[in-house]
Formats: C-alpha cells, sequence, structure tokens
C-alpha cells in the first residue's frame, strides 16, 4: 500500500512517501526557498563566455542563469552515442538575445541556475520533448514488443516538431497515452503562443512546474497510491482540487489528522537518514559520504564474518549492501555521480550478478539512474537524477 504523508505549517512542509509502513522516500520544502525547477521562462542572453562554451541568461531572478552550448545545440539521441561539434557559443548566441528556457538544475548560494533551451513537460505517460523527433521509452520497460507498440502509438499522435519520453506507467496503455499527448501539446502550444506574444516584454515566467506533491501524484500513477494523509485545511483541499482535475485519482483516499508524522514512526525514520553509517541485516554496513564533486558509498563487512568462504561471505554482504544503497539512494534522493566502493571480488561472474541486482533494484525508483558499471580501479559508477533540488 502506497500512501503519501504531508506535514506542514507557515516555514515548512515534510512529504513522506510511505510503502507498507516503510519510508521510501522523504521531502522537505522550506517557504524560505523557491523551488524552480522546471519552470519555463523567457531569457535574455546577459554575457557571453567563449572560454567554457557557455554564457549568462536573465530570466528575471535575483542570480543569472547558466546555459552551455550543448543545451542550445538541437537535442540528439543520447543513447546512439556522443558526437563532437565545431560550433562556438557566440556564434549560436548574440548579447540581448531572447530564448525560451526551462531550468534544469536550481540556484545554490554559489551559483545561478542551470537553464536549457530543451524543454521537458511531463505528463501521466509521457514526457514531452518539443523541437526534436526522438522517441524513447522508459528503460523500465524490457519487453521488445511492448516498446515498438509504445512508440507507433506515440509516432501516431505527435506532431511532427515533437519527440517524447515514453514513462513506465504507459506499458498496457494507448487511449490514456493519445489523451496525454493531446494535454501536452496544447499546454505547450500556450506556453509558445505566450513567448510570442511577451518576447520583446521584460523576462518572464511562463510556465510553473508541479509542487512535489502533484509530481509524486503523476509519476507515481501506475502504482495506485492509495491514501493522502495530510495534517492541515489548506493541504486538503490541494489535493482534493487535483483529485476533481483528474479522473483517475476518484478512488484516492484523502484524510486529514494530527500527529501525522507519528504515523508508522515516521520521524524515526527520518532520524535514521542523518546517519552516516547504515548498517545490513547480516551485520555488514555501508557508509555514505557527500561531496560537492560525487557520493562516495564505501561497503564493509563489519560484524559479518560469514560461514562458509571467503568469497561467499564477501558476496553475500556486496549483495545486500547493493539492495541497502539502492534504497538509500531514493529515501535521500542523492543526485549526481555517486561511486560504490565493494568489498574487492576475485570473480568475474559475482562482479557481474551485482551489478545486474543494482541495475534490477534501481527499477523500483522513478528517478532516471544509469549505471555505468566497474571502472578499471573496480568502482562502480553511476548517476541518479534527483527528484527535489532542494533537499537539507
Amino acid at each position: 500500500m502506497l500512501e503519501i504523508i504531508i506535514q506542514g505549517n507557515s516555514q515548512n512542509r515534510n512529504i513522506a512517501l510511505v510503502e507498507n509502513g516503510n519510508l521510501i522516500e522523504y521531502y522537505e520544502e522550506s517557504k524560505e526557498i523557491d523551488r524552480k525547477e522546471g519552470n519555463i521562462y523567457i531569457g535574455e542572453v546577459k554575457d557571453i563566455i567563449p572560454g567554457m562554451q557557455s554564457a549568462f541568461i536573465d530570466i528575471g531572478t535575483e542570480k543569472s542563469s547558466f546555459i552551455h552550448l550543448k543545451d542550445i545545440l538541437p537535442k540528439i539521441d543520447e543513447t546512439k552515442g556522443k558526437f563532437e561539434n565545431d560550433k562556438k557559443i557566440e556564434d549560436v548566441l548574440k548579447k540581448g538575445q531572447k530564448l525560451l528556457v526551462q531550468i534544469k538544475k536550481d540556484s545554490n548560494e554559489k551559483k545561478g541556475a542551470r537553464v536549457s533551451t530543451h524543454i521537458n513537460l511531463p505528463g501521466k505517460y509521457i514526457a514531452l520533448m518539443p523541437n526534436t523527433d526522438i522517441i524513447t521509452i522508459s528503460q523500465k520497460i524490457s519487453d521488445e514488443k511492448e516498446k515498438n507498440r509504445l512508440k507507433e502509438i506515440v509516432r501516431k499522435n505527435l506532431d511532427k516538431e515533437n519527440g517524447a519520453i515514453v514513462r513506465t506507467a504507459a506499458k498496457g496503455k494507448e487511449s490514456e497515452i493519445i489523451n496525454d499527448i493531446k494535454v501536452l501539446q496544447k499546454k505547450w502550444k500556450k506556453i509558445l503562443n505566450l513567448y510570442q506574444k511577451n518576447k520583446e516584454n521584460d523576462n518572464k515566467l511562463l510556465y510553473k512546474s508541479e509542487d512535489i506533491t502533484e509530481k509524486m501524484l503523476i509519476d507515481l500513477t501506475y502504482k495506485k497510491i492509495e491514501k493522502v494523509i495530510v495534517d492541515n485545511d489548506q493541504e486538503y483541499s490541494k489535493i482534493e482540487e487535483f483529485k476533481k482535475q483528474n479522473i483517475e485519482y476518484q478512488n484516492l483516499v484523502i484524510e486529514k489528522r494530527e500527529s501525522v508524522f507519528d504515523i508508522y514512526e515516521i520521524n524515526h525514520q527520518i532520524e535514521k537518514l542523518m546517519n552516516r553509517k547504515v548498517w545490513l541485516k547480516c551485520g555488514g554496513f555501508i557508509t555514505i559520504d557527500n561531496t560537492e564533486a560525487l557520493t562516495a558509498i564505501d561497503v564493509n563487512t563489519g560484524k559479518y564474518t560469514g560461514n562458509k568462504s571467503l568469497e561467499q561471505t564477501i558476496f553475500k554482504v556486496n549483495k545486500e549492501a547493493t539492495k541497502e544503497i539502492a534504497k538509500q539512494l531514493r529515501l535521500r534522493d542523492i543526485g549526481g555521480i555517486i561511486i560504490i566502493d565493494y568489498i574487492d571480488m576475485k570473480n568475474k561472474e559475482e562482479s557481474n550478478k551485482i551489478q545486474e541486482l543494482l541495475e534490477e533494484e534501481l527499477k523500483k525508483d522513478r528517478a532516471k539512474t544509469q549505471v555505468e558499471g566497474f571502472t578499471k580501479l573496480e568502482l562502480m559508477e553511476l548517476t541518479r537524477k534527483h527528484i527535489c533540488s532542494h533537499k537539507k
């Protein structure tokens, strides 16, 4: 059973996703921080930085945003390999030029937001990608026949100038996908019209992305969230309105009660997120260390000595650690580059099994992940795109 539990006050809002009483996702929002990731703006080129193939874009926020050349050039299908280009940023952008941009990563204390001209409008079954002919299927759908069926449905119903990412929830659907495409293309045309009418005026916000709760409800449609529990009237009204506007959520139960985080001892589960060390059931443990550049995760045997061979002991710890790591990445919403230092395995077959297990466990995560595999130093390398840009 999937439930969303929301605890809010005038300053903060805490959102927990719970499955059968276990916390699987947790987010904190502060009124002092205005989350902008996913918003679409009219931006103006302020400064061009040839040495970095980048430019600063004014979108009307306190800090100028930042754009790289690759986020301006036509989008390519990244699954077909990397490409080289000989274009220069100063040949593509001119100072004072107006652009339609979307925030891909929010600003922080040191940097402005990172923006892109590659727009992505998420829906329940697809994510619309205007100005590209790319159609890709969620990695979590593996059946080739189903992938081809979905591609054909999307290709027939998309406008020629649009591409799409087909989401996991689309599996087995048809009319729902077609309706999703219609809604998103209508939304995109409205944004384009606003851009054409206002691009000569001051830089402004054209589209505001969903908040964390709405995004969670949309992303997890196929898993059927059964209940949302809130502790205030404002949140109750907001979820009720969302339910009215989305017919597939008519069976969603909305409940208001006090001390919502006492349910399933959520506060106790949240406290564990602060720990650097996470113990495994077998007696081993993992440590999680965050830096600006990457997140390093180390696997240790700890108290576990096993009762058979050394190889079996190591494999058991690595296997259990893999499941816990996938769980912690989602629970802590860890994004960016992640390096896992497993206990050394001499057997290549066991290394392959660990990688396959990691890929399988990450399918439970609604965030985009990419497992690159073991490096020459036998370190596991992967990337994950966070769900929420502001995590405490």
